[in-house]
């Protein structure tokens, strides 16, 4: 067996223990915090996700952002998972259902413009490596992008627990829980 094997087999094992653990949490904590950080000071456009699941809600974020005055884009997944970035208006309307998430209506954007890109987290190392949901849909979205990137995480998902880490996978620059940021050394 080779070792991309090896890695997928382990990298799926510990995705179906993390989402079993986050199916115990509660899910009314927030994320907001992190529109007051340094970071989001210059910024004009964010790029987020509509949560689903057990995944840290990203509602409130996403409505604080436009609050802010800032552009919000998020994801739409295309047929091979690569993701396009559509400008939303926060207007549950404006979504699709596709399968178990939520995705934008309209024209597609290039991701040049993006600021800051708030990245889906199952959990990250203390290098700012991080273990996603299995598509590397963000792992090609990220590269050659300038935007700063945050993961987030619930208290306790940034672990020294070994998880592999292949070539193409993107590091953060930070993680944000409920309650702090950690920015990654680069």
């Amino acid at each position: 067996m080779d070792i991309t094997n090896v890695n997928n087999r382990k990298k799926q094992e510990l995705r179906s223990r993390f989402r079993a653990e986050r199916s115990l949490r509660d899910l009314n904590e927030t994320w907001v915090h992190i529109i007051d950080s340094s970071e989001f000071i210059n910024s004009e456009t964010v790029a987020s996700y509509i949560s689903y699941g057990h995944e840290p809600q990203t509602s409130d974020l996403n409505s604080a952002i436009l609050k802010s005055g800032r552009r919000l884009l998020v994801p739409r997944t295309l047929q091979d998972l690569n993701l396009e970035w559509v400008e939303w208006d926060g207007e549950v309307s404006s979504l699709e259902k596709r399968g178990k998430i939520f995705e934008p209506n309209g024209a597609p954007e290039s991701g040049e413009s993006i600021d800051i890109v708030i990245v889906p987290t199952l959990h990250a190392n203390p290098e700012g490596h991080r273990l996603g949901q299995g598509g590397g849909s963000y792992d090609r979205a990220l590269v050659g992008m300038s935007a700063w990137r945050i993961g987030l995480i619930y208290t306790g998902e940034l672990t020294v627990e070994p998880f592999p880490i292949e070539s193409h996978d993107a590091k953060l620059n930070a993680l944000a829980t409920p309650d702090l940021i950690v920015r990654f050394a680069q």
